[in-house]
């Protein structure tokens, strides 16, 4: 990574990416805030979350893999460019739903199509990034990726909140995240012609292709040590998804409280990716991964165990800042040494692990809520991601040599 902070911004085609993923992760996090309210508003019950969880993950596990080959061998650019005015429609349609008041059953039947398409994007979404920088600046736009990420994730549930606190309906939250998603696609539109990814030359067939990219995750233990740490630490210790249980019966905040509270992550976040981002990269990665994830995890026991507001933002700031090394971390593993021709099956890969973690920790967390109460249902996922780090510890013990990002190449490179 060159020690220019601003060497992945100086691409015209990165900063025309990044202002629409801003854009569209400033609608993502709207939409978030707006839909877990209206559910659990409706059916005072976290299982209801977690449902929306299920629901999320499966085209995830599902779609990601054969999504991932796709985006090795068609143009990425392109994918993004007709999946996305699918999801606009969904939203646009989740919008109306809400506004006719419409049965549940239908919200979650559209959000699963949502999910679809979704899960069909993200893996070129993400394979695009090595195309639009140099090698040698990829950790650098990965920081400054997860930085605009996180300011999205700061204004966002802000804005959501707000929002909520002055319609007290979820419809014009829709209508404005479907906006913001459109003026990604305008952005993905005008990018210039994007350096062709390397092309895999190859008879085999898409199921050996699959297996071709599982096979490279396998084979490299440090990529797969970093997967699978962030995979069961956001399963067990995500807390995300009982925010709005946090918020309207233990805390007693409301949808304003919501939405600083779903933000507050995204204050630590923002802190550690523009620290990584401009100043000299981490020189053990490897170490620092492990502290802090555990770090994670012990963030996670205080908001469970808090009943102060102030304390419970806190925590959650603590947990943004953790996890935003982590993401750091193994998204420029990932990415900076995967052969090109094989980033998109990786990509998959990752988002597989990803999606496991993200929307089954939600349903799992929902749904040990609604057995054991949120409170309980936190802690022990608190305790889970600390046992995590031990035992990823152990079993990887070459992840604790990982060095400085900037060193990682792809095998054929190093």
């Amino acid at each position: 990574m060159s020690r220019d902070p601003y060497a992945a911004l100086r691409s015209p085609n990165y900063r025309l990416f990044a202002l629409g993923g801003f854009a569209s992760a400033l609608g993502g996090q709207i939409f978030s805030i707006a839909l877990g309210w209206e559910l659990y508003e409706r059916t005072h019950d976290p299982g209801a979350l977690g449902l929306l969880g299920l629901l999320q993950a499966v085209p995830v596990v599902a779609l990601a893999l054969p999504a991932g080959d796709l985006a090795d061998r068609k143009d990425r650019r392109g994918i993004l460019l007709w999946t996305l005015p699918f999801v606009f429609f969904c939203m646009l349609g989740l919008a109306y739903l809400s506004w006719s008041n419409a049965p549940l059953w239908s919200l979650y039947a559209l959000l699963l199509v949502e999910a679809l398409f979704q899960a069909t994007a993200n893996p070129a979404r993400s394979a695009l990034l090595p195309q639009l920088v140099e090698q040698e600046d990829l950790a650098n736009a990965i920081a400054w990726n997860t930085s605009r990420w996180q300011l999205a994730s700061l204004g966002g549930p802000a804005l959501g909140g707000f929002l909520l606190a002055i319609f007290h309906v979820a419809w014009p939250s829709y209508a404005i995240a479907a906006g913001a998603l459109f003026l990604f696609w305008i952005c993905v539109f005008f990018l210039r012609p994007l350096p062709m990814a390397e092309r895999e030359v190859t008879t085999e067939g898409v199921l050996e292709r699959l297996a071709a990219g599982a096979a490279f995750v396998r084979s490299q233990p440090l990529i797969l040590a970093a997967i699978s740490l962030d995979m069961l630490a956001v399963l067990f210790g995500g807390a995300t998804a009982l925010l709005p249980v946090f918020a309207k019966d233990i805390l007693e905040v409301g949808p304003t409280g919501l939405g600083y509270l779903r933000a507050a992550p995204a204050v630590g976040a923002l802190c550690v990716s523009l620290t990584i981002a401009y100043r000299s990269p981490l020189k053990r990665a490897g170490v620092a991964l492990l502290w802090a994830v555990a770090g994670f995890g012990i963030a996670t026991i205080v908001f469970g165990l808090s009943k102060n507001f102030y304390l419970s933002l806190l925590a959650l700031a603590l947990t943004g800042a953790t996890d935003n090394i982590s993401v750091v971390v193994r998204h420029t593993l990932v990415q900076a040494t995967t052969p090109r021709h094989m980033q998109g099956r990786v990509s998959a890969v990752n988002s597989v692990f990803i999606g496991i973690s993200n929307e089954l920790g939600a349903a799992e967390s929902g749904y040990v809520a609604r057995w054991l109460g949120a409170v309980l249902s936190v802690l022990t996922g608190g305790i889970g991601t600390v046992l995590v780090v031990l035992g990823v510890a152990k079993k990887w013990p070459q992840l604790q040599e990982l060095g400085p990002l900037e060193s990682l190449r792809p095998e054929k490179e190093s």
